[in-house]
Parts: C-alpha cells; structure tokens; sequence
C-alpha cells in the first residue's frame, strides 16, 4: 500500500490518507465535517460529475469563490480526474480578469452567484456554472471516477501571481508540487495526526490550497475561514480547535494593533507560520498570543526551500536552506556574493517537480535543477541563515544608498502610535528617489508626524528617513494580504501629504528651531 510519503501526486496522496487514516477528520467547513475516507469517496464522486459534463482530463477548470466547501470538492475532484483547476482571485475585475482569463483560456468556468455577471462581462464565453446553484456539479448522484493516471509532473494547477509589481502571471504548478509543499511544511511546522491546522487565507492562493496537502501529509485535519478579520481572528481559531496556524507577516501587526482582549489566549494554537514577519514581532506576538511564528521562503514558483521550525528560528530570519534544495546569493550579473552582502535570491530543487515547470506562454519548462531567480533581496549571514531585505523592485534608491523598504517600515511600526506601514519611493527634485510611507494609526491614538520622523531618526540611517508620510484609513491590500504598493506609488505625493522638508523649512522662516534628522 502506498503510504502518503511515497506519494507523488494529489490523487495517490489523498488515496493513501485514506487508506491510512480511515474515518479519522479531514476537513471542516462551512459546517462539514468530513474524514479521509469520506473525503476520497468525494473526490471521485466530484471527477465523475464533472465528467458527466463534458470535463476530461487536461481541460483547465477555473473557479472564482471565496473559501467554502465546494470548492474544495473542486480541488480535489479537478485532481482526482486529471483535469488542471485554475483558481481566480476574487478581487479581479475588468482588465485585470480579462488578462487573466485570456492566459488561461479555461474550457469551464465556476463561480459563486456574486461573481458570474463579473465573468460574463468579462468576456468569457464558455460554460458557467453557479457554485451552489442548480444543475452545478456536487459530488454524490453520479458515478465514481478511479483516480487518473497522472504523474508527478503534470500540471495540477495554474495559479497566478498577485500581480502587486506587474501583470499578472499564470503559474503551472504539476501534482508533485503541491506534494512537496505538503511534506515540508509539515516538518517545518512539526505538524502530526493530533493537529487541527486552520488557515482563513484564500483558497486560490498557494498557502491555503496546500493546507490540504500539508494535512493529508501527516493525517491532521484542517479547517478554513471565509476571510480574515483582524477583531474575529482568534475567536474563530478557538472555536475550530486550531493547533496550528497559517498567516501571512502583514496580518501580525493588525492583530498586535487591536487592543488587548479575552480571545488572545482562549485557544489551542501554539505556532504557526507567517511569512515575512517583521522581526521586532516575534516576542510581543507569542508573549500576548502564545503562538511562536514560523517564517520561511516559499513562492508559487517554487516551494519552501528556506526555512525553520518552532523550536530553531531566528527573529527577522527566513531561516535555513532546507534539504532537497540549494539557494545562494548573487550579484546583478548573477555572481555569487560574500556572506553578508546583499543581492537577489537565486534557489534550485534536486527533488523532482518540487517547483513548477514554468509561465503559461513559456517555450517550454525551466531544466530540471536549474537556478531560479526570485526577485527577492536578501543576506545570508556566515552561519548559513538567511535575511530577507525587500523585493528588488521595492528597493528605494537615494543618495547613492539602497534603502530597503521593509527595514523603514520596521522603523514606523516601531512607533507606539503607528498601527501599519508601507514605504515606497517617489520622485526626487533633484533625481533617484525620495521616501514616502503610508501609516495607519492605532485606534484612540493620534500620530504627531515631527515626533514620528525623529523617531525614525533614532532607528534608521540619515538618507533612510521618511521625507513625505500619508495617514490612511488603511492600506490598499490584495486579497492575500499583501500591501499594493503599485497602488501606492501611483498616487504618490498629493495636496494631503505631510513632507518633512516643507515642515522644517517654515519652521526655519519662522524662527523656530526644530531638530534635522537629515542631511
């Protein structure tokens, strides 16, 4: 019998759970409970409706709804009958979907109620189906499929990038993909069959789709939120029983900015991941949440190639180089670096199809064990861990310096009144760049931006203090919870935004003397 760590592919990896773990819980959502073997019986029910539809193998299958059970039934069915399920960010629209639909060029389509009219207009012309609707495929009522024939390096989805620096881009992620991504997760986060993993992040995106895979790995069971909600977040963990969860690093800050209550310790969870968490974090979260974050460098593209685990992590680190994986650090001419030195991120896999095999569009897929360039800037400290910077594309060019957002963002946070933060670079009188950030402030308080400056002046070299800062009611994120910085940068300096230099200059005219933090 295979055994879900010899599995090389979505359905051999749920067939083996099954058979391993029986009636044991898998899921739970939208009030469903369901166990491994249930969950199979679904998976093949699903494939057969769906082919009972015209769906086989290879055609690609999008969707575009929030978290809820049917998709899941979606997931797995779509593996399950070897057809490739193209999940849709459900904040697109306009241009935005139409690129996306005209990458994919999916042969069916399902949508929640709220979202068919969006895809229609669009312009996609082929079948549409309502999910939860009449007539809509639902496991049960048809015949069972046998799983497909699929090996580990078909493509068993296409997810698209966030498109945060760019056009958005379809990614082909084959079965042993998602597969790897369950057995490194699993180790990292130490999870086992006693564990209840719970992840309110959108399904079309690689961290919450392969949850699934993380759960089946291991026999843990798994529940999903429809969205996060900074004031609900750990009622909802403690009501699914969550010993591990899943967060992104921008919603570390929001949960530390709500004020203390009588959910942050009225739950099971004791780590969870969270990917590119500010270092200052680490302490206040597990101090007042009781939860140790794990960090780690992990893309669509590829898989967690660089990370830690609950009890060997680092404040401000992404972690280790993992085994099955090499990463190194290079130059613009994609020489190695020093330890120490900054430069782009460059990772490769010697476990087959642990990363995807390439863009939709490409000529052909990347060759195997080849380097892949990540847009990540980063240091690798002579101890072999590593340091995440910024994206290169986010990099703020002043004075002859490279600034690093992510180290000025630090630097705002760190201000008591300072709730959340986003740096990015604007246009200079004088050339490169200036640095502008958006904060949101913590409820009840308010921020004196002289007093927010000379704080930055304290934690951060002269030219990467903050010269324009915007107070926001919040930051423009994607559904991911990503901060839109292209958003951002296209408003740019307005009628509204404080500068620091027009600030000190009328208090020069006016005779008042105010302390320069900068040159």
């Amino acid at each position: 019998m295979t055994t879900p760590g010899a599995a090389t592919t979505l359905p051999a990896l749920l067939d083996a759970a099954a058979e391993t773990h029986g009636d044991r819980v898998f899921l739970r959502v939208d009030g469903v409970t369901r166990g491994y073997r249930q969950s199979r019986e679904a998976a093949a029910t699903m494939a057969g409706a769906l082919a009972a539809r015209g769906c086989r193998p290879g055609d690609r299958i999008a969707v575009m709804s929030g978290n809820r059970v049917e998709f899941i039934d979606l997931i797995l069915g779509c593996a399950w009958l070897g057809a490739v399920l193209v999940p849709l960010n459900t904040g697109l629209r306009g241009e935005g979907l139409r690129h996306v639909l005209r990458q994919a060029e999916p042969s069916f389509l399902f949508a929640e109620e709220e979202f068919t009219g969006r895809v229609t207009a669009a312009g996609y012309r082929g079948p549409v189906w309502t999910i939860g609707g009449d007539g809509a495929p639902a496991p049960g009522g048809t015949g069972a499929l046998p799983p497909a024939p699929v090996g580990p390096e078909d493509t068993a989805a296409i997810l698209f990038t966030s498109g945060t620096t760019g056009a958005a881009r379809g990614v082909r992620c084959p079965h042993a993909q998602s597969v790897w991504w369950g057995r490194n997760v699993a180790d990292s986060l130490r999870l086992h069959s006693d564990d209840m993993l719970h992840t309110c992040l959108p399904l079309f995106h690689t961290n919450a789709l392969n949850t699934l895979a993380h759960a089946m790995t291991v026999g843990a069971a798994c529940t999903l939120g429809r969205r996060f909600s900074a004031g609900g977040y750990w009622g909802e963990v403690a009501e699914a029983g969550a010993t591990a969860v899943y967060l992104l690093g921008a919603m570390v800050p929001m949960l530390l900015a709500r004020p203390p209550g009588p959910d942050d310790r009225a739950h099971r969870a004791w780590r969870g991941l969270s990917p590119a968490t500010p270092g200052p974090a680490y302490q206040p979260f597990l101090d007042r949440f009781g939860v140790t974050l794990v960090d780690g460098f992990g893309s669509t593209e590829t898989n967690l190639v660089i990370g830690s685990t609950p009890a060997h992590h680092r404040p401000g680190y992404i972690g280790t180089v993992r085994d099955g994986f090499s990463a190194r650090v290079v130059d613009e001419r994609l020489a190695p670096v020093a330890d120490g030195t900054p430069g782009e991120l460059v990772v490769r896999s010697h476990r087959p199809y642990a990363f995807s095999t390439g863009y939709l569009g490409d000529d052909g897929p990347p060759p195997p064990g080849s380097w892949r360039r990540t847009g990540d800037r980063v240091v690798r400290e002579p101890d072999g861990w590593f340091r995440f910077v910024d994206r290169i594309k986010d990099v703020i060019r002043r004075r002859g310096e490279n600034i690093s957002s992510a180290e000025v963002e630090s630097a705002v946070r760190s201000h008591p009144a300072v709730a959340g933060a986003a740096a990015f670079p604007v246009a200079s009188e004088l050339a490169e760049d200036e640095v502008m950030v958006a904060v949101t402030v913590r409820p009840g308080l308010v921020l004196d931006l002289p007093d927010l400056v000379r704080h930055c002046a304290d934690e951060l070299p002269p030219f990467a203090v903050p010269r324009y800062v915007d107070i926001v009611p919040e930051l423009p994120l994607t559904a991911t919870g990503k901060i839109r910085k292209a958003v951002l940068r296209e408003r740019g300096v307005t009628g509204d935004t404080w500068d620091r230099t027009a600030e000190q200059g009328a208090a020069a005219r006016s005779g008042v003397s105010r302390p320069s933090p900068t040159p």
